[in-house]
């Protein structure tokens, strides 16, 4: 479920497409058939209500969010976002829409936090200290054990 909020948060905020999350969505469902909350999202044609139930799921913690299986799912298609977008203050932007729509309780950990400050040195011209901010976030990860 964790990749599964990755992607809805990711569809509202318009970074990844409908047929992305479907693509992912069934991929889990393939490894996981008995999972009765994949077969249930597999059934949901309504894709605003699919979004809602997992946003729920993860909001009111009716299952363990486990944050490192969520940031990477998070990291991995910001990091494909980010090599695609051309304008940084457009792509600030976003990522500070995407920290907003973050469950509450990773608001404040490492690497989402850096979601809601990257951007702030562009008010002062500071593109490198930006993207400095950026790839570190990206790399939290991989330089995690």
């Amino acid at each position: 479920m964790e990749e599964l909020l990755a992607y809805a948060i990711l569809l509202y905020e318009g970074i990844v497409t409908e047929e992305e999350y479907q693509e992912r969505l069934h991929a889990l469902f393939l490894e996981h058939p008995d999972d009765r909350t994949l077969l249930d999202l597999e059934c949901e044609t309504d894709i605003q209500k699919a979004v809602i139930y997992i946003r729920t799921w993860a909001d009111y913690g009716y299952i363990g969010l486990h944050p490192e299986t969520f940031g990477r799912a998070l990291m991995e298609k910001l990091r494909d976002y980010y090599a695609r977008c051309t304008d940084l203050r457009q792509f600030g932007s976003k990522m500070y829409s995407v920290w907003e729509s973050l469950p509450g309780r990773l608001y404040n950990q490492e690497p989402f936090w850096t979601l809601s400050y990257a951007d702030d040195p562009l008010s002062w011209g500071d593109e490198e200290q930006t993207r400095s901010f950026y790839e570190r976030m990206f790399a939290y990860y991989e330089e995690v054990i």
